[in-house]
């Protein structure tokens, strides 16, 4: 199979679809992988690095588009790679699309075979191919949280740590999965008061036993929600449903009782934002101020600690790209549970129930 690496587009995504490991693996079992010139620059490596792994560079995203049977990226495709997807080439990236109509149209459309590595998932319910990522935003979340806290940020001037005989700054994380879980590490060792809402009781209790009496847990409902986030400093929205669009948890009329300066981070705006104030940004302008609150709501995070990223990331992707590669896709669905929850859009259906049902489309599972 030849397998194409564009260069990433998204403002400010450094992030690259393989590294140097993925392209070895894939060229061993024979195939071939072609990788856009200067691809992998964002994330320290040069078109020699990816050469010397047996890949082969090519000039244009145009060209890795029109000879590539399976697409390795990282983000979704933006209008301007619309047109070069082919019909039945294998799309394997972070799609995201229960808030995207327009890119799931396009992908329809274009009889794409689109693999989404947010819904591959166990049969324990864990998201193999979100981990990293998560993890990533969770500890970025409170560390840019805390920057734009800062006064001269416009923020209302608190340090979360404190100091002796001053109160802590309060961090409130609603959501208490990787991504939370990974942001209350970050804030319990600034010296945050932390507490972490979530609707599970197994995993609050597993919070629990983890952070002790360094963390509050809370069941995560209307009339906790309502107590807690006025009077928060720093708000994180950290909610995941599965290949859905994210709940609205936090109404604007909770935002508006915030102190002004305030600062909230949505890692769930790429699912549509758990937050009702919050609407994507960008890294080049990341914040918005609502009701008096600093909102940050970059839909790719992890792409600014790009070297980071891209390395965890291939590190659970590639598994996965080499069962697609060596088998097809079909077989490869048919053998794996997990990759088979990954196929969102196949030849013209939508083949993922959440996606569908949010977006108002027919579903129609893949058969395999």
């Amino acid at each position: 199979m030849i397998i194409g690496v564009p260069k990433e587009i998204k403002t400010s995504e450094n992030r690259v679809g393989l590294v140097e490991s993925g392209v070895r693996a894939l060229s061993r079992e024979g195939h071939k992988v072609l990788v856009e010139r200067d691809a992998g620059l964002g994330s320290g490596i040069s078109n020699e690095k990816f050469e010397r792994a047996g890949a082969q560079i090519i000039d244009t995203k145009k060209d890795v588009y029109a000879k590539a049977d399976m697409i390795v990226k990282v983000k979704e495709p933006l209008p301007e790679e619309y047109e070069l997807l082919r019909e039945d080439q294998i799309l394997y990236t972070y799609l995201h699309l229960a808030p995207e109509p327009v890119l799931t149209k396009a992908l329809l459309d274009r009889r794409i075979k689109g693999v989404a590595y947010e819904t591959i998932q166990n049969d324990d319910g864990s998201l193999p191919l979100l981990v990293p990522m998560s993890e990533v935003a969770g500890r970025m979340s409170t560390q840019v949280g805390a920057s734009y806290l800062q006064k001269d940020r416009g923020g209302k001037g608190v340090l979360l740590g404190g100091v002796p005989g001053v109160e802590r700054g309060r961090v409130t994380i609603v959501g208490g999965g990787v991504a939370g879980i990974n942001a209350a590490k970050m804030a319990v060792g600034l010296g945050a008061q932390v507490t972490i809402l979530d609707v599970n009781p197994k995993r609050l209790e597993y919070l629990d036993d983890v952070f002790g009496s360094q963390v509050q847990t809370l069941f995560s409902n209307i009339t906790n929600i309502e107590k807690v986030v006025p009077e928060t400093d720093l708000l994180i929205g950290a909610v995941l449903v599965p290949g859905a669009k994210a709940p609205h948890l936090v109404s604007r009329e909770l935002v508006r009782q915030m102190e002004k300066g305030s600062v909230i981070v949505d890692i769930a705006v790429d699912q549509g934002g758990c937050i009702e104030t919050c609407r994507p940004t960008s890294h080049k302008e990341p914040t918005f101020v609502e009701e008096g609150v600093i909102h940050y709501c970059v839909p790719n995070m992890p792409g600014v600690f790009s070297r980071t990223s891209t390395y965890a990331l291939t590190n659970v992707t590639l598994k996965y790209a080499l069962m697609l590669a060596n088998l097809g896709l079909e077989e490869a669905c048919a053998r794996d549970k997990a990759l088979y929850k990954g196929v969102n859009v196949y030849r013209g259906d939508c083949t993922y129930a959440t996606v569908a049902k949010d977006l108002n489309l027919p579903f129609k599972p893949l058969k395999v």
